[in-house]
């Protein structure tokens, strides 16, 4: 398995880049394995109390990657194509129930699946240059990965509603505007802000730091497992639609062209 990882350590701090520069760094199968076990990895780590996630090549992530053919494996049998279709969902809750503190620092862009990792960590720093989308019903698929309750917490039911379904570009201002992202920074200096944001945390008791970030998600969290526990169905259902087909084929050409 070719890693798609880079982690780095300094002092309490760990950074995980994703590292698919030839594909923005999209969340092939393979990636999104990777990062649960990431993940499970960190949840043992009693020596770090902050993790940053960034991208590789300047981008954060294009999102799911729609070459990978695994991730669209009809003809599978159903417990293999349920399995697949719920890595995203399992990747997501994985980075969100980490104990440490967690901050997403993106340049260039998040979107797609990418934006809903980055809402899935405690806190978000932007390039101001950045944008964030969510293109899932473009492409004929619902926006799942347990990303709505989150996204419903962050911004509220009617932007939630228009981030999800309108699909459109959004620039950092209007992403702070509306509470999507925590602090704005300039070009290429979204990781060294990061590590800012972070060390204000590492400044408190760690154990009160722990337990204040676990009831907080205890609270927002209530209901989100009985909106997304059906995502991955859903996602399966959808994808195999002709029109979800001949979208999904519609945006590889544009991105050929």
């Amino acid at each position: 398995m070719v890693p798609h990882l880079r982690s780095e350590y300094s002092g309490r701090v760990a950074t995980v880049v994703l590292d698919r520069p030839e594909r923005r760094n999209a969340f092939s199968a393979e990636l999104m394995r990777q990062m649960i076990a990431c993940a499970g990895e960190l949840q043992s780590r009693d020596d770090i109390d902050a993790v940053i996630v960034t991208g590789a090549a300047g981008c954060f992530s294009a999102g799911a990657d729609l070459k990978d053919g695994s991730r669209w494996a009809g003809g599978a049998p159903l417990l293999a194509q349920r399995e697949i279709a719920s890595l995203g969902h399992r990747m997501a809750r994985a980075w969100e129930e980490l104990p440490q503190i967690t901050v997403a620092a993106i340049e260039g862009y998040a979107v797609g699946g990418g934006l809903a990792l980055a809402v899935a960590l405690d806190w978000r720093v932007m390039a101001r240059d950045a944008f964030v989308s969510l293109p899932e019903i473009s492409l004929g698929i619902p926006l799942t990965w347990g990303t709505l309750p989150r996204l419903v917490n962050l911004v509220g039911p009617a932007r939630a509603k228009r981030l999800s379904i309108l699909c459109e570009r959004i620039g950092a201002d209007a992403a702070l505007g509306m509470g999507l992202v925590d602090e704005l920074c300039d070009k290429g200096g979204a990781l060294e802000a990061a590590r800012r944001l972070a060390g204000l945390a590492l400044e408190h008791p760690r154990h009160s730091v722990r337990m204040t970030k676990e009831a907080v998600n205890a609270y927002a969290g209530i209901g989100a497992h009985a909106v997304s526990y059906m995502a991955h169905d859903q996602l399966e259902l959808a994808a195999a639609s002709p029109e979800s087909r001949a979208a999904r084929d519609a945006a590889l050409k544009r991105r050929k062209s």
